[in-house]
């Protein structure tokens, strides 16, 4: 009888530390445990940058009145297109059919794009863009005047 208590008091004592390490596991922020929801990971981290904004807006101060089509204030996109193109996001289809390429001189001005990126105009906007999935890296506003 003597054992029988022994084991049953060894079992329980078992089940106590075992239980304390589980509820110890809790939802802590080590890695796998959402730890980077809201970092962007590597990819998401591509972008213009200062350079190439420089760059960019001094390209299009040296051809403001000669500005190709994309560029031009007639080619700017109507309120609700405009608040659709937004960094961080898919490109929708209304806007994918307003993709125009770079000028020549104003690519040459830029850093390449990482790969299965490409520099675009869309209304008035650089946008750095994945060719694939139409995600939008990001984008330089023009005030068009």
């Amino acid at each position: 009888m003597k054992a029988r208590g022994w084991i049953a008091v060894f079992g329980a004592a078992i089940f106590v530390l075992t239980s304390c390490a589980a509820f110890g596991q809790g939802k802590g922020r080590g890695k796998g445990n959402g730890k980077d929801k809201d970092d962007d990971s590597f990819s998401e981290r591509v972008e213009f940058r200062k350079h190439d904004r420089d760059s960019m807006n001094d390209w299009y101060r040296e051809h403001e009145h000669g500005l190709p089509p994309g560029l031009a204030k007639r080619d700017q996109l109507p309120p609700g297109l405009e608040k659709q193109l937004q960094e961080r996001g898919t490109l929708p289809p209304g806007l994918q059919k307003r993709i125009q390429p770079v000028p020549e001189d104003l690519e040459a001005r830029l850093a390449p794009a990482p790969e299965g990126c490409r520099h675009v105009i869309i209304g008035g906007h650089v946008v750095l863009l994945n060719a694939q999935t139409n995600y939008v890296y990001s984008v330089v506003h023009f005030e068009i005047q």
